[in-house]
C-alpha cells in the first residue's frame, strides 16, 4: 500500500492483543495451582483460610463395604499452594477448622459443576456473578466504543455514551465486589463512580447552555459555576 493512501478500518493488533490477554486472563483464573493429584471420585473445591489458599478434596458419602467393614461418610485433604497436604480429615474435624458456613460452602460448591465454576453455593450467587459480568462487559464496552469512535474520527474521541456505559458498569462492579467482600475491587470503584457521574452532569449542563444559546444568542446566558 502506497504512502499516499490512508488504511481505513480498524487495525488488527490491538484486537489480536486483547484476545491475548483475555486468554491470559483466563488461564490465570482458572488453571489448577494445587499440584497434587485428585483422588478418584473426589469432589476439589478451591477454598482461603485466612493468608492461606489452596484447595479441598472430599469423597461424598459411601456405604459399607462388602466385607462389613465401615467405610467413612466422608473424608477430606486440604491442600495448600506451597504443595503441603492435611488429612485426612472427618467432617467434624473439617468443620472445626472452615466453620458450619464453610462445610455449607465446601458441599453445596461441589455438588454443582457450575457452583464450583463460579465458586458460588446457590442460583443467587449464580445471578450475583452474572450480574457482575454484566457490569465488566459495560465497564469494558466503553473502550471498545470509545476505540471505534476514534478509529472512526481518526483523532482521540470520547463519546458521551463512554461516560453512561461507565457509571452503569461501575454501579453494577460495586454492589458485585461488596457481595464478594473484595475491599480492593469496592474500593477501585468509588472513586470513578463519582467521577462518571460527574461527567454525566458537566455535559448535560454544557448540552443545555448550548441549547439556549442556539434559542437566545450566545450572549444571553452567564457562565455556568458548575
Amino acid at each position: 500500500m502506497s504512502d499516499g493512501v490512508k488504511r481505513k478500518g480498524v487495525r488488527w493488533e490491538p484486537v489480536a492483543a486483547m484476545i491475548a490477554l483475555l486468554l491470559l486472563g483466563a488461564w490465570v483464573a482458572f488453571a489448577p495451582d494445587v499440584p497434587q493429584e485428585r483422588r478418584d471420585g473426589a469432589t476439589r473445591v478451591k477454598l482461603t483460610i485466612g493468608n492461606l489458599k489452596g484447595a479441598v478434596d472430599w469423597m461424598p458419602a459411601r456405604k459399607a463395604s462388602g466385607d462389613g467393614v465401615a467405610l467413612p461418610s466422608r473424608d477430606f485433604y486440604l491442600h495448600y499452594r506451597d504443595g503441603t497436604s492435611v488429612g485426612p480429615k472427618s467432617a467434624a474435624e473439617m468443620e472445626a477448622v472452615v466453620g458450619r458456613a464453610g462445610m455449607v460452602h465446601l458441599t453445596r460448591v461441589g455438588s454443582n459443576d457450575l457452583f464450583r465454576l463460579l465458586n458460588v453455593t446457590g442460583w443467587i450467587g449464580v445471578l450475583w456473578v452474572a450480574a457482575g459480568f454484566g457490569g465488566q462487559l459495560a465497564f469494558s464496552g466503553r473502550w471498545l466504543l470509545q476505540w471505534f469512535i476514534s478509529e472512526k474520527s481518526k483523532s482521540s474521541t470520547v463519546p458521551v455514551a463512554f461516560w453512561w456505559l461507565s457509571l452503569v458498569g461501575s454501579v453494577i462492579l460495586f454492589a458485585y465486589f461488596a457481595w464478594r467482600q473484595d475491599l480492593v475491587g469496592t474500593l477501585g470503584q468509588t472513586s470513578g463512580l463519582v467521577i462518571y457521574a460527574r461527567n454525566i452532569r458537566l455535559i448535560a449542563k454544557q448540552q443545555r447552555r448550548e441549547a439556549r444559546a442556539r434559542v437566545e444568542g450566545p450572549d444571553a446566558l452567564p457562565p455556568s459555576a458548575g
